[in-house]
């Protein structure tokens, strides 16, 4: 097991608001007066100190996590060995390939190697890059051999580098989301505050590098950042045009960089059509966004060699539904309340029947089976039915997948960022609610009247999206603790919007018969400030805490077993294991693998649970049997695995696989009726006895306190 231990030693205040939110003092003919000097010049000055203050949090923020990156495992001390077991599970696997571009004797080469590559699957030759999101890994690889830096700038650091500089790119993004909605930087400013002082429910980078999120996260942030300049009112064409430019270069770079791309983006597209159908945001800006998504996927579709998992998205099957449904019912927003309310019920049912219909036609041309998993444990795991289906409980029994821990509140709230959420969330949704309702009866265009105003409740379709984006990610990351960090992040932004926002707090002084002008003016700077100065006071000792703390990477175990595996096997071995581990192996020793974690593959799937028979009770000939069917010549057997004690019963891997061969589970509780005792012990016990019946399939070779490795006989 990996572990870290102890290392051993050898104010101003923002005056005016630079970025309106909303366009305001539009003449009859829609033209927009321009600023006086004197105004043009704050705007000018307060956009740049506010650019200066972006830049200079987004990398802070990049040092920060650099900085706990090192002092946890003393990376610049360690062994090239120790640094690559530190990229654990899957990150491990995404790093190797590209180690294996900075190896190939050539950019050719390595990526014929990827494209025909048969060390990650044994007696199989797959495509990585239409498998797999590693294009990042492929142009950072490239981009380090023809820089002149590989005199100064190890592989490695050139690749933490760049995703430690993302995080800037994150932090800049939420910054700029936060100010747009609210019209100044310092809602920017307590956002990135927010994000940095919450970074153990925000983030976690810094232990977990290559993982897809990390590349992924902060380009759909950019994204959300243009789409809410893209919702402003009154942009002009050409703006428009170049936000519509970045939110699909952002969009791209999203899909392409994470395998679950689309299944954020089917919420995102959700969100929009809901804003839509309220006429809440106006649907030629939807339906471009609708288009944007669709493009941005089918070409990372042709850069993954026609990656048939996209083809047969539900986001794709959505969007085309929407647009059909949207020319089939043309006057859809006309009408009074009930008519508008039947049309929009045949409207939501419509495109529900097109994207499920065209979803299983498409499914059904490509015999797509790759992502049947997923909806498996989204079944069970929502109470459609028990399920005994290996993968599925393999998801279920993960506490990453579960539901969102309790105490992840009590976190958020010792920073103010949940109080100030929910606060903000209230008003926002009793004010849509009112929006709604008046859009739906079609008394809108009463409310022109100036006599009116004062009781009139508005909300801007930038606000409007950040509203329904936070309701959707929040319920996705109550569901599933993995995607809370898709929320959380999206928190700060919406909270620090909230109460800088000047609309917000007029709303609510009105409905308190306080409202003035320079009331509005006073909270919607000095409660923030306060907010800062708080979070400053309270967390900064904390920071500078965390930031002296040094430990050190030790994990004598592996490393003594990746050394073995290196200097006592040949280049040409196969290795059986857990997809944890064998990612390591590929790795460190760049042997041949018979499975691996990245699971979007209904092959790979059927191969892992049979590889995972040797934790179950299996005979030795049929576990011998099984694992040179994928030409296995070494079988890694873990102690953590075998005698796990992690999980509760029922939930420990040799529990999932006992369910799913029929066999009684181990332990005291209850069995299901219909299961029965095996007629062979455990597999990973019974070996270490070296009974003959074992001993003449499997010969030991490696012992150490963690792992048992095994030669298989080759048996004609």
């Amino acid at each position: 097991m990996t572990t870290i231990r102890q290392r051993r030693v050898g104010k101003s205040t923002e005056a005016a608001e630079d970025q309106p939110s909303e366009e305001t003092n539009v003449k009859p003919d829609g033209k927009i007066p321009p600023d006086p000097p004197g105004g043009k010049l704050w705007n000018i000055l307060s956009i740049t100190v506010g650019g200066i203050v972006a830049i200079s949090l987004g990398l802070l923020t990049s040092v920060y996590v650099a900085t706990l990156h090192e002092n946890d495992l003393w990376f610049s001390n360690i062994k090239e060995v120790e640094r690559e077991i530190s990229f654990r599970t899957e990150c491990g696997l995404y790093y190797s390939y590209y180690k294996q571009m900075i190896q190939a004797a050539s950019i050719q080469q390595g990526l014929h190697g990827l494209v025909y590559d048969n060390k990650t699957e044994s007696v199989r030759t797959i495509n990585i890059l239409e498998r797999m999101n590693v294009y990042q890994e492929v142009f950072l690889s490239i981009l380090y051999r023809i820089l002149p830096i590989q005199q100064y700038l190890e592989p490695v650091y050139f690749y933490i580098y760049t995703l430690f500089g993302l995080q800037a790119v994150y932090v800049i993004a939420l910054y700029v989301t936060s100010w747009l909605l609210s019209g100044t930087w310092l809602s920017g400013l307590l956002a990135a505050c927010w994000y940095i002082t919450n970074r153990v429910d925000t983030t976690r980078v810094e232990f977990t590098i290559p993982l897809r999120e990390n590349w992924a996260l902060p380009f759909f942030a950019v994204q959300i950042a243009a789409i809410t300049y893209l919702l402003r009112t009154h942009l002009q064409p050409a703006r428009e045009r170049l936000t519509l430019m970045a939110v699909f270069i952002a969009t791209f770079l999203f899909s392409l960089t994470w395998q679950f791309n689309q299944f954020m983006m089917l919420i995102q597209a959700l969100a929009l059509f809901i804003l839509d159908c309220l006429d809440m945001i106006p649907t030629a800006k939807v339906t471009w966004l609708y288009i944007i998504q669709i493009s941005a996927l089918l070409l990372v579709c042709v850069l993954q060699f026609f990656n048939s998992m996209i083809l047969g998205s539900l986001i794709i099957s959505f969007n085309v539904s929407v647009i059909i449904a949207r020319i089939i019912q043309k006057n859809l927003k006309k009408g009074g309340l009930p008519n508008r309310l039947g049309k929009l019920i045949l409207h939501v049912l419509l495109v529900l029947c097109l994207t499920l219909l065209i979803n299983k036609f498409v499914k059904k041309i490509l015999n797509l089976e790759s992502d049947e998993h997923i909806f498996k444990f989204l079944k069970a795991k929502f109470g459609f039915g028990a399920t005994r289906d290996f993968d599925a409980n393999l998801y279920l029994c993960e506490e990453a997948f579960g539901l969102l821990p309790l105490n992840t509140f009590s976190r958020l709230s010792s920073t103010l960022l949940f109080y100030i959420y929910g606060f903000v969330l209230f008003l926002l949704t009793v004010a849509a609610v009112i929006v709604a309702f008046r859009n739906l009866s079609g008394s809108n265009q009463v409310q022109f009247k100036e006599e009116m105003e004062e009781y009139t409740v508005t909300l801007k379709p930038d606000a409007a999206y950040s509203l329904v984006h936070t309701v959707l990610f929040g319920c996705l990351a109550l569901s599933t603790m993995r995607m809370k960090y898709l929320w959380t992040s999206h928190m700060c932004v919406f909270a620090s919007f909230g109460l800088c926002s000047a609309e917000l707090w007029k709303l609510l002084l009105k409905c308190l018969h306080l409202y003035t002008a320079q009331r509005t003016q006073v909270l919607k700077y000095s409660i923030p400030l306060i907010t800062l100065l708080y979070i400053s006071f309270k967390f900064w000792p904390g920071i500078m805490d965390e930031l002296s703390e040094l430990r050190e990477f030790y994990d004598p175990d592996t490393v003594e077993l990746m050394n073995w595996i290196k200097s006592n096997t040949p280049n040409t071995a196969v290795f059986a294991g857990s997809m944890q581990l064998l990612a390591g192996v590929k790795l460190c020793t760049g042997r041949t693998l018979t499975n691996h974690p990245h699971y979007e593959d209904k092959n790979l799937r059927e191969r892992t649970k049979q590889i995972y028979q040797i934790y179950a009770k299996r005979s030795p000939g049929d576990v011998h049997g099984i694992l040179r069917s994928f030409g296995t010549d070494y079988v890694i057997l873990e102690d953590s695995i075998c005698y796990e004690r992690r999980h509760s019963r029922g939930c420990r891997l040799r529990d999932l696989l006992d369910v799913a061969n029929g066999h009684i589970m181990d332990g005291l509780g209850e069995n299901e009726p219909d299961l029965k005792p095996s007629s062979y012990p455990r597999f990973c016990e019974e070996i270490k006895k070296n009974l003959p019946s074992y001993t003449m399939h499997f010969t030991r070779v490696f012992q150490n306190k963690t792992f048992h490795v095994y030669k298989l006989a080759k048996h004609k």
